[in-house]
C-alpha cells in the first residue's frame, strides 16, 4: 500500500514537473525572440507553435460550428462564388511541413518613409529541407509580382540573398536552424549579430526594456499568439504634430496614446474557447471606488447583454463645458453644459447624487420581434438626482414636453410625442436607490420593481456564473454577452424576413439558398457566452475575455460587418425596398419563433 502512495506522489510530482517545463520553455521562447529584436521595436508579434495553434483551432468551438453538415451545406454556394484559396492552403501545408516555430514578425523602424520590418522562425530538419519550400515563397513576393533580380551578399559566415521586385526588396538568410527575413539588409545583418551573440551590450536588446518586461509580465505564460506595441513613436509624432500646428501639449495636457507606455495582448484556446488578455501600461484613469456589479439585480432570464463600468463624472462632465471641449461636440452639448453651469450643478454635485457605476442590460423576450435596453445607475441624493435630471432634460430640448409622474415614491419622465411607426417614448426613473433610463415606460418601471425586490434571476442563471468564473474579478468594467440567445432571437426574427425576401427578389438565392439555413439549435449549441472582465494592477490595467470567439474579436468583426454594410448602402438598395427586400408593410411586429431547445448557455 505505501509503495502505491509512494508511485502515485512519484507520478503527480513528474506531471507537474513536465506541465512546468512546457509553460516555462514557452516563456523562454518568447525571451529568445525579444533577444532578437533592437529595444526601441516598435511592434512585434509572436506564434511559439504554429502546429500546436493549428491543431487547438481545430478543436475550438467556432470550427466545429464551422464544420457541422448543415452549416457546410448552407456555405456551398456563396463559398464556390469566393476566389479560389488553393495557394493558401498549399502554404498553411507548407508551413506544417517545417513544424514552424518561433514565428514573428517586427516593425523595429519608422524613421524613413519606408518602415523598416524583419520576422524569422525556427524550423524542423536541414536547411536544405526547407530551401525546397521557402524557395517557393521567396521567388513570389506578395503583392509584387514576380522576382526581377537575384543577388547573394556574404556576411559573417552567412550568405544573405536579396530577391527584387518592382521597387521592393526582400532579404533573407539562413543561421542554423532559424530563418530570416528583412525588407532592409542592415536591419538584417544586424539581426544575424543579435542571433550569433555579436551585440555585446545587453541594455540595446529588447527583452531588456523596462516597459517590454513590465507588459509581459502580466501575460499568460502560454499562449497561441502574442502582440506586442511600444506607442513612444506614435506618440512623439502626434506630439510633433500639435506643436506644428501651435497647439503644444503640456504635461497635464498629454493625449491617452501619449500616456500609453506598452500595449501586449495575447490569446490561447482554453477547451475549445479563445482566453483574451491585454495589457496597457499606463496611469490609472477612473476615480477610486469598487465596481459593485448592482445592476445585475434588474436582469432576467432573457437579458443577453450585461455591462457594468466605473465613470468618472468629472471628466463625462467637463465634455458639456464649452470652455473646455464641448463646442468641438456640437451645439446639442453647448445647450446641456450651460444649462448645467446656469443651475449651478458641478462634479461635486453629481458624484453626491449617483454612485460612480453605470450599468447597461439588453432583454429579448421569445415573444418580441426587437431588444429592449436600459441604462441604469445608483443613486446616493434622491433630491439632487432629481434636480439634475430635470435640468438635463431641459437642456437636452426645452421644446420637448416630459411628463412627470410619482408611483410608490419613484419619479418618472417620459417624453410625450405623437403618434409614429415605431413605438418609442424615453422613460428616466429616480428612486431611493436606483436611476434607470429606457426608450419604454413600462419597461423602465418593470426595472425598478426588479431593483427594489432583488430577485437575481439573471446572475443565478448557471450560464452566467460559469462564464463570471471565468476570468479574474473586474475593478472598473465587467461584460456578459449570451451569444446562444442572442442568435436564437435574431433566428426567429430575421429567418421569416429572409426567407419572404428569398421569394419577393429571387436574385438572392444566386448567392445563398435561404432555405438551407442551419436550424437555430444546430448553432447555438456551439455557443457560449463571451464574458469580458478589466482590472487595474500594478501600473496598467488587465483586460481579459473568454468565449467563442472574444469580445475584442466580435467587435472587430462587427465593425468589418459594419463597413460592408455603409459600402451597400452607399451603392443603393432598390427604390421602395428596405435591406431585406420588404416594403415597410410588410414587416412583422412581433417574432414567430420556431419551436427549438432550450439554445446551450442560456437560463
Amino acid at each position: 500500500m505505501q509503495r502505491l502512495v509512494l508511485l502515485v506522489i512519484i507520478a503527480a510530482v513528474a506531471a507537474v514537473a513536465i506541465v512546468y517545463g512546457l509553460r516555462l520553455a514557452q516563456k523562454t521562447s518568447n525571451a529568445a525572440v525579444a533577444s532578437l529584436l533592437p529595444r526601441d521595436t516598435i511592434a512585434f508579434a509572436h506564434v511559439p507553435d504554429f502546429n500546436q495553434t493549428r491543431d487547438q483551432w481545430h478543436q475550438s468551438d467556432i470550427y466545429q460550428l464551422y464544420r457541422e453538415p448543415a452549416v457546410q451545406d448552407f456555405l456551398r454556394k456563396p463559398l464556390s462564388r469566393a476566389p479560389k484559396t488553393s495557394s493558401v492552403s498549399q502554404t498553411v501545408h507548407e508551413m506544417e511541413q517545417l513544424d514552424l516555430k518561433d514565428g514573428f514578425l517586427a516593425l523595429t523602424s519608422m524613421a524613413s518613409d519606408l518602415p523598416k520590418v524583419v520576422g524569422g522562425f525556427r524550423f524542423r530538419g536541414s536547411q536544405e529541407e526547407a530551401e525546397k519550400i521557402i524557395e517557393r515563397w521567396r521567388s513570389q513576393l506578395p503583392g509584387t509580382g514576380p522576382v526581377k533580380s537575384r543577388e547573394t551578399v556574404d556576411y559573417q559566415q552567412h550568405k544573405i540573398d536579396i530577391a527584387t521586385a518592382g521597387p521592393y526588396a526582400i532579404a533573407t538568410v539562413y543561421g542554423g536552424s532559424w530563418f530570416f527575413a528583412s525588407n532592409d539588409v542592415n536591419e538584417l545583418k544586424m539581426l544575424l549579430d543579435r542571433a550569433d551573440g555579436r551585440i555585446k551590450d545587453q541594455n540595446a536588446l529588447l527583452n531588456t526594456d523596462e516597459a517590454f518586461r513590465e507588459a509581459t509580465a502580466q501575460m499568460p505564460m502560454s499562449y497561441s499568439l502574442l502582440l506586442y506595441v511600444q506607442p513612444k513613436t506614435f506618440a512623439d509624432k502626434l506630439a510633433t504634430l500639435r506643436a506644428a500646428v501651435g497647439h503644444p501639449a503640456t504635461p497635464d495636457q498629454r493625449t491617452l496614446v501619449e500616456q500609453i507606455r506598452s500595449i501586449c495582448a495575447t490569446t490561447r484556446f482554453e477547451n475549445g474557447k479563445m482566453h483574451d488578455v491585454i495589457f496597457l501600461g499606463m496611469p490609472k484613469q477612473e476615480q477610486d471606488g469598487p465596481l459593485t456589479r448592482s445592476s445585475l439585480a434588474l436582469g432576467t432570464r432573457d437579458t443577453f447583454i450585461y455591462a457594468a463600468s466605473l465613470i468618472n463624472f468629472s471628466k463625462q462632465l467637463a465634455l458639456f463645458d464649452p470652455s473646455t471641449g464641448g463646442s468641438f461636440l456640437g451645439a446639442g452639448l453647448q445647450k446641456i453644459g450651460s444649462a448645467l453651469a446656469a443651475a449651478k450643478i458641478t462634479p461635486d454635485d453629481w458624484k453626491a447624487a449617483f454612485g460612480s457605476e453605470l450599468g447597461v442590460l439588453a432583454d429579448w423576450p421569445g415573444d418580441m420581434h426587437w431588444p429592449s435596453l436600459i441604462i441604469t445607475s445608483p443613486v446616493k441624493d434622491t433630491s439632487r438626482a432629481k434636480n439634475i435630471i430635470g435640468v438635463f432634460l431641459h437642456g437636452i430640448d426645452e421644446d420637448a414636453f416630459w411628463k412627470e409622474t410619482e408611483r410608490d415614491g419613484v419619479h418618472y419622465w417620459s417624453m410625450q410625442s405623437g403618434p409614429s411607426f415605431i413605438a418609442i417614448r424615453p422613460t428616466i426613473a429616480v428612486s431611493k436607490q436606483v436611476m434607470v433610463t429606457g426608450l419604454d415606460d413600462a419597461l423602465v418601471e418593470s426595472a425598478v420593481r426588479r431593483s427594489e425586490n432583488s430577485t437575481f434571476e439573471f446572475s443565478n442563471s448557471d450560464a452566467y456564473k460559469r462564464a463570471a468564473h471565468s476570468v479574474a474579478p473586474p475593478t472598473n468594467f465587467f461584460a456578459y454577452v449570451d451569444l446562444g440567445l442572442l442568435y436564437s432571437r435574431l433566428d426567429a426574427t430575421l429567418r421569416p424576413m429572409l426567407l419572404m425576401s428569398a421569394a419577393f427578389m429571387p436574385s438572392i438565392n444566386d448567392y445563398a439558398d435561404v432555405a438551407k439555413l442551419p436550424a437555430a439549435e444546430i448553432v447555438t449549441r456551439h455557443l457560449s457566452p463571451i464574458v469580458s472582465s478589466q482590472r487595474y494592477k500594478g501600473s496598467g490595467y488587465i483586460a481579459e475575455s473568454v468565449g467563442p470567439i472574444t469580445l475584442n474579436q466580435s467587435g472587430i468583426g462587427l465593425g468589418l460587418l459594419g463597413g460592408m454594410g455603409a459600402l451597400g448602402y452607399q451603392r443603393g438598395f432598390p427604390s421602395g425596398l428596405n435591406p431585406w427586400g420588404l416594403a415597410p408593410s410588410l414587416a412583422p411586429q412581433k417574432a414567430t419563433p420556431t419551436p427549438s431547445p432550450t439554445p446551450s448557455g442560456t437560463p
